[in-house]
């Protein structure tokens, strides 16, 4: 994930997350290293895309077809629509890769 964040912040990638994604990763940096550490995701540019009816639609019919959970199911949504790569370390992931492409971190 690292080697994915520096080339996104040198030009080299663009890099998406749902609002939703973002808020899951911003409560995770903030229990896991606190408010500061957290408030530092600012710096990264990724394109943080809001949740509108086409991308939850997207995400409740992956969530309808799967049962995984439903802000993976943005992830999954957002990289359907953006023709993107999950990267992810989340088993849940196994269940999409017919339909999204997914990179997996170790």
């Amino acid at each position: 994930m690292e080697k994915a964040l520096r080339e996104t912040a040198a030009g080299k990638a663009e890099g998406f997350l749902s609002v939703i994604n973002w808020g899951e990763v911003y409560d995770t940096v903030m229990r896991e290293v606190g408010l500061e550490k957290a408030e530092l995701l600012a710096i990264y540019p990724l394109q943080i895309t809001a949740a509108d009816q086409p991308l939850t639609k997207l995400a409740a019919q992956f969530k309808g077809r799967h049962r995984i959970a439903y802000a993976a199911c943005f992830a999954a949504a957002l990289a359907k629509q953006e023709k993107a790569v999950v990267l992810t370390g989340d088993p849940e992931f196994w269940l999409l890769e017919k339909e999204i492409k997914v990179s997996w971190l170790r």
